[in-house]
C-alpha cells in the first residue's frame, strides 16, 4: 500500500477504543468469528484449514514472519468497523484532518514570484471536504499519485492561499520528495 493510504489508515486506527488482539491465536479466533469459519480464513491467509484450527486451539502460537504480517494486517482491516466509520464520517463532515509533513513543496505561479521548490515542514489542518475526498478516493482504490494530488490541492488552498485571502494566481502545488507524512483526525 502507499504512504498516503497507510497514513490515513494509521490516523483512523488512533480512534480505536479497544486494543487489537496481539497474540496469533487471539487474532486467528477473531478472524474465524468475523469470517464465520476456518475455511474462509485459511483461503484468505493462504494456509491450510488444519493450521487455522491449530491456531484456534492454541496448539500453535508463533507464526512465520510473513504469516504474522498477513494476520495482523487482516485483523486491523476488520477491527472495530463502526468506530472506523464514525471517525471517517466525523473527519469528513465536521473536524477535518491534520497533515504533518516534511517534503519538497513548491508551486507554479506567474513570472516574478519565488516559486522554487524547497524542503518545508508543515502541520496544516485541512478542511472536512479534503478529508472526505481523501477517504472517498482511498475507498475507491485511488493510487498514491491521486491521494498526493488531493493533499497538494488542500495545501494550496489552506497554506499557500490562506483560504482565498492571498496568492490567488497560484496554479499548481508540487508536493514531492516526502521525508515524513502523518495524518491525524
Amino acid at each position: 500500500m502507499s504512504l498516503f493510504g497507510n497514513g490515513l489508515d494509521a490516523a483512523v486506527h488512533k480512534a480505536f477504543t479497544r486494543p487489537v488482539p496481539k497474540s496469533a491465536p487471539a487474532q486467528m479466533r477473531y478472524l474465524v468469528r468475523q469470517m464465520q469459519g476456518t475455511k474462509a480464513v485459511a483461503q484468505m491467509l493462504r494456509i491450510s484449514q488444519r493450521t487455522v484450527e491449530r491456531y484456534v486451539k492454541n496448539q500453535i502460537r508463533k507464526p512465520r514472519p510473513d504469516l504474522a504480517a498477513r494476520l495482523e494486517r487482516e485483523v486491523k482491516k476488520r477491527w472495530q468497523p463502526q468506530i472506523r466509520a464514525r471517525a471517517r464520517r466525523r473527519a469528513a463532515t465536521s473536524d477535518g484532518i491534520v497533515i504533518d509533513t516534511r517534503a519538497r513543496i513548491g508551486y507554479t505561479a506567474p513570472i516574478g514570484t519565488t516559486d522554487e521548490d524547497r524542503i518545508r515542514h508543515l502541520t496544516v489542518a485541512l478542511p472536512p471536504r479534503y478529508a472526505a475526498r481523501l477517504f472517498d478516493a482511498q475507498e475507491q482504490g485511488a493510487s498514491e499519485q491521486q491521494l498526493r494530488k488531493i493533499t497538494a490541492e488542500g495545501l494550496k488552498e489552506v497554506y499557500f492561499q490562506d483560504d482565498g485571502r492571498r496568492a490567488g494566481q497560484l496554479e499548481e502545488v508540487r508536493f514531492t520528495d516526502i521525508e515524513h507524512l502523518e495524518f491525524d483526525l
